[in-house]
């Protein structure tokens, strides 16, 4: 029996020995693949920058953003807008290097030649002596400069950066939105400068952006194929229409020819011709607002006529495949256009009814760390910060945003303040974050939001790097439900980003902060500069009225993000980031599949009326791409899908998946103004 029992204490002792041994070898075996993991993530970066579009020298990007975007808030600007200022006149010498200054600049070149020669009339000079300043470091600006004469330096925290001279830019960026300086430029010469303002420059786009739509509206409502359309419409072909230029004697359409594409002419005159026994003869000219090509659009035809430019020539174009994306032929009244502002005009209801109050919030504290003893802090924004709140009675978390007024009126940010607490009092769906409660003191604005435990996006793709395609999908999925829900009530959300988007227990994705929210009826268009810099769609920076497609751009975006780890269009500077946007080439990083590609390109169309999303099924086009074939969308809506999220989820503290933030030691001053009084 002994002999027994040692036997069995030596085939114990031995299987410990071979079950540590295993775990040695396990470990190794994990660490081994870490490093191989690291090692080929670096590789695929090191690939993607060989693939990417040649930096300039004083630029270099992260394989993946590590910084938590900038964002910009819209400054309230009126929907008439008029020029106050007198036009300047200049001379020949002068008007020459104004425009090749602006022609040489990377954002201002993208200026057509009616808008160039509008802010050559409006820029005004300035004069200034050795030493004087034009620009100071962390001061907030509203002009542009052009150098006439003299030379400046540019210094940033005391060292030198660079000088500027005769036909150089500078504080471009300032005449786009409200930023700080990030250098300081003194004169070192008398020096004469051009300068423009942030409202004439604004007024100058958007006055003409409008006129323009104005005039295509006009045009189209005189084509005889599109009359029974209404202006909802109308308004989605401009949104699908092309700018094209034609030299003189240009063959816009040739007789015979199968035509798909309709024209308006914008500028400039078209001889129509016809072939009769072999000869061209002139059948009429065509001028400006006249248009041809519209049987075209619904019907196979043979063109019956040949349009040539007679000297250069403008047109809008469209053709068959983006019509029949954009109206459904088969039935041309889509909808009942009062229908939708009735919609869009009825009363939101409350669904408020919290019996919370500011004296039940509690503070939750880290209990370890560097931070312990403090109160949570779960984020901070340019806006104020967010922080875990719970309740004695309940026992259950909330996270409450608290905002200084002050500074919501030193932003002009009322209106907004205000409409993101009505969107969210009358929202009731699981892919946006509850309102619970909303108070008000004499500091701050407290809103009391629902708690999403798994955390931010952003904080997960950092630590990952790059998501898996299931995890991005569902991700996305989640945002397209959302979508769904805010465009039905007809409100834009606008500010799309990894850090928007949070993480429930079960994993599942909501949109938080709609700061940037707004109410639109179909068919209009809105003219604010905001969002994100990185996930601005092009018509925003180019101050053309803007709709719903903003918002699939930025999915687009979004997408690209997750499964690449950056945004396809970034830079330390945002004027490259908005040069970027709209030249809109997308380099894919070398592992992006084809499906991924393809809904990426699509929901980045520079026009926003082909944007997935935007044609004529609408979002369902979305649902529908094939990127999301592995998505039970009725599964998704009633929460019974196992979100492959859930993996990047850590265990601990209520507070562990959330980056760490100091205690704010700062109380905001009162504000007294009374713009909060319906809060």
């Amino acid at each position: 029996m002994e002999k027994q029992l040692q036997d069995l204490r030596q085939q114990l002792e031995k299987q410990c020995l071979i079950n540590q041994e295993l775990q040695r070898q396990n470990k190794d075996l994990e660490h081994r693949l870490q490093e191989k993991e690291k090692l080929l993530q670096e590789l695929q970066s090191q690939y993607h920058e060989l693939e990417a579009p040649t930096l300039s020298a004083n630029e270099s990007e992260p394989a993946y953003r590590t910084s938590r975007a900038a964002v910009i808030a819209s400054e309230p600007i009126p929907e008439t807008v008029e020029i106050t200022r007198s036009r300047v006149k200049k001379t020949a010498s002068e008007t020459s290097l104004i425009v090749k200054a602006i022609q040489k600049n990377d954002f201002l070149s993208r200026l057509d030649d009616e808008q160039t020669a509008m802010m050559v009339d409006l820029l005004v000079v300035s004069n200034l002596k050795v030493g004087d300043e034009v620009i100071q470091e962390g001061t907030e600006g509203d002009s542009m400069y052009i150098v006439a004469d003299g030379v400046l330096v540019v210094t940033q925290a005391g060292r030198e950066l660079r000088t500027l001279s005769s036909g150089d830019v500078f504080g471009e960026l300032a005449i786009l939105y409200n930023c700080k300086r990030t250098a300081t430029v003194k004169a070192t010469s008398a020096v004469r400068l051009w300068c423009m303002e942030r409202h004439t420059y604004r007024t100058i786009i958007t006055n003409k952006s409008k006129k323009k739509r104005e005039q295509l509206m006009r045009f189209l409502k005189t084509a005889q194929t599109l009359k029974d359309l209404n202006d909802v419409q109308l308004s989605k072909i401009i949104d699908s229409m092309e700018e094209v230029k034609y030299q003189d004697k240009d063959v816009i359409v040739q007789e015979g020819t199968e035509g798909d594409t309709f024209y308006i002419i914008l500028k400039g005159e078209v001889l129509v011709t016809k072939n009769v026994n072999g000869q061209q003869k002139q059948i009429r000219r065509m001028v400006e607002g006249e248009h041809f090509g519209e049987q075209a659009l619904i019907r196979e035809v043979l063109r019956t006529a040949t349009c040539t430019a007679d000297g250069p020539v403008t047109c809008f174009s469209i053709d068959k495949e983006v019509f029949e994306e954009t109206i459904p032929i088969e039935h041309l009244e889509l909808f009942d256009d009062s229908k939708v502002l009735q919609q869009s005009r009825a009363p939101v209801k409350a669904s408020l009814s919290s019996t919370l109050t500011l004296e039940d919030m509690v503070p939750v504290f880290y209990q370890e760390g560097r931070y312990q003893g403090d109160p949570v802090t779960l984020g901070v924004g340019g806006f104020g910060r967010v922080e875990l709140v719970t309740t004695l009675k309940q026992g259950k978390y909330y996270a409450m945003k608290r905002v200084s007024k002050k500074h919501i009126v030193s932003k002009r940010q009322e209106e907004h303040m205000l409409f993101e607490k009505k969107i969210l009092k009358a929202i009731q769906c699981d892919f946006i974050v509850r309102l619970h409660a909303a108070f008000k003191d004499t500091r701050y604005i407290y809103m009391v939001m629902e708690f999403c435990s798994g955390g931010e996006i952003w904080t997960k793709l950092k630590e990952v790097g790059r998501f898996d395609e299931p995890i991005a999908v569902f991700c996305a999925a989640c945002v397209v439900e959302a979508y769904s829900y805010l465009h039905k009530k007809n409100i834009m959300y606008r500010d799309l980003k990894p850090e928007n988007l949070m993480m429930d227990v079960k994993g599942y994705i909501k949109l938080i902060d709609f700061g940037f929210a707004k109410e639109l009826v179909r068919g209009e268009k809105t003219y604010s500069f905001v969002g994100t810099p990185e996930y601005i769609a092009p018509e925003i920076i180019k101050n053309q009225g803007h709709d719903f497609a903003v918002d699939f751009w930025s999915l687009g975006i979004l997408i690209f993000e997750m499964l690449a780890g950056s945004p396809p269009f970034s830079s330390s500077e945002p004027q490259r980031i908005y040069a970027k946007i709209l030249d809109g080439v997308l380099k894919y990083p070398p592992f992006m599949n084809e499906a991924a590609k393809s809904i990426i390109s699509k929901l980045c169309r520079p026009r926003p009326g082909q944007r997935l999303g935007n044609t004529k099924n609408g979002i369902k086009d979305v649902r529908h791409h094939r990127w999301f074939s592995s998505m039970n969308w009725h599964k998704l809506r009633v929460g019974q899908i196992n979100a492959p999220t859930v993996r990047l989820i850590r265990k601990g503290p209520c507070y562990i998946n959330f980056d760490r933030f100091p205690a704010d030691q700062n109380k905001a001053d009162e504000e007294f103004s009374g713009w909060d009084r319906d809060f």
